[in-house]
């Protein structure tokens, strides 16, 4: 009886020790394990004035730069600047060893004299069927005046005309033979003067002052027409070539402010102004295209360089704002957490773009009033209970 009295009691106390276990276990998995409530800030949607902006990632670029090629084929046989010389309008940059021009050159200034030649010989051609005509046209006449005379008869008056047609018509052939001859010889002078010019275009010279700031061939390289050898650049006249989201890019007009911000100053920001919108999208990164131009500070950035940089676009009026950081996409949708006692769930919103402050204006989704998670301690889902703190740790 006693043994069974010890047993039942010991059975109770480890039964009384698990229970409280277990309890502590729950307790411990209620407030502060998994199934403990996330912990979240919260705000309230308010008024407030919006002055959105918008956020671009580009590239420093020269709006004028030059590729200096040949106009022909030829061989480099020099190459007198390097990357980073300073250029002057007219200064050679390199020169191409021609590969037949020469010799095309000699063979077109023989056909200029052989044209030259043939003209003259039309010219001689020219001079005797005149003087042939005004032979052909005296006979023609005496033997009419004869004829009223009675001298000769009609047969020999017809030879005389036919005579004289026949001069006519080598006077005109004599003509067309000239002009084909004087035809021939300007195109054959043009021909020269064109391989002269060709062969002057292989002196490769700087268009404008500028930076070098690619060598694309080195003596010895076998170039074709149009091959660029040097490229140059203006470096005063520089601006950034920026991408923005197209889904946030209404609004964008040329001279809105901007304020760049380059890697190499990331502490500084530089203002700007945006000088040319692209008419033309890329449609594979749905982004817009726009030129921002600035002020040249006493340091240059890099020809392609990356920026930030920051449009400030008109301000809107009035209306329901809210925090950027509150916005969370769900199952694809954009929304917030709307928050109501310690429960939370998904209303999706319709905003316009945000401020540089963080701010973006709700055009619809929600009122006045209305609160909302801004940071959670992980990620939230439908159901999810949660705990308003005043600050995150």
């Amino acid at each position: 009886m006693r043994v069974s009295s010890r047993l039942n009691r010991r059975t109770l106390s480890l039964a009384l020790v698990l229970a409280a276990i277990l309890a502590v276990f729950v307790w411990v998995a209620i407030r502060s394990g998994p199934l403990a409530p996330v912990p979240v800030t919260v705000g309230t949607a308010e008024e407030r004035t919006v002055a959105p902006a918008l956020f671009g990632i580009g590239t420093v670029e020269a709006r004028y730069s030059h590729k200096v090629g040949p106009t022909g084929p030829g061989r480099v046989s020099a190459v007198y600047v390097d990357v980073g010389d300073q250029t002057r309008p007219g200064q050679v940059l390199a020169t191409i060893e021609p590969i037949d021009l020469d010799q095309r050159i000699v063979a077109a200034g023989e056909g200029v004299s052989r044209a030259a030649a043939l003209e003259q010989s039309a010219a001689s051609q020219v001079a005797d069927a005149a003087a042939r005509l005004e032979l052909a046209r005296a006979d023609a006449r005496r033997s009419e005046e004869l004829l009223r005379s009675g001298w000769t008869t009609r047969a020999a008056v017809d030879q005389r005309r036919q005579a004289l047609a026949a001069a006519h018509a080598g006077l005109s052939s004599a003509k067309a033979n000239q002009r084909a001859a004087e035809q021939e010889r300007k195109r054959s002078s043009a021909d020269r003067a064109a391989l002269i010019e060709q062969r002057s275009n292989l002196r490769l010279t700087s268009p404008r002052s500028g930076l070098v700031v690619k060598r694309l061939a080195e003596p010895g390289t076998t170039v074709v027409a149009g091959q660029a050898v040097i490229e140059t650049a203006d470096p005063t006249q520089i601006w950034v070539n920026t991408r923005f989201d197209q889904t946030r890019s209404a609004g964008i007009a040329r001279g809105l402010p901007a304020q760049v911000r380059f890697r190499s100053s990331a502490d500084r920001l530089v203002n700007g102004t945006v000088l040319r919108v692209e008419p033309v999208a890329d449609p594979v990164t749905e982004e817009v295209l726009a030129k921002i131009g600035f002020a040249a500070g006493p340091v240059t950035p890099a020809l392609g360089e990356l920026a930030e940089v920051t449009l400030s676009l008109p301000a809107r009026g009035t209306g329901l704002a809210i925090p950027n950081a509150a916005l969370h996409r769900f199952h694809g949708v954009l929304g917030v957490w709307a928050v109501h006692r310690w429960k939370i769930r998904f209303v999706p919103v319709r905003v316009g773009p945000p401020d540089a402050q963080g701010w973006v204006q709700v055009l619809a989704g929600l009122k006045q009033g209305d609160r909302f998670v801004v940071h959670s301690a992980r990620t939230l889902d439908a159901g999810t209970r949660v705990k308003v703190v005043e600050r995150l740790p």
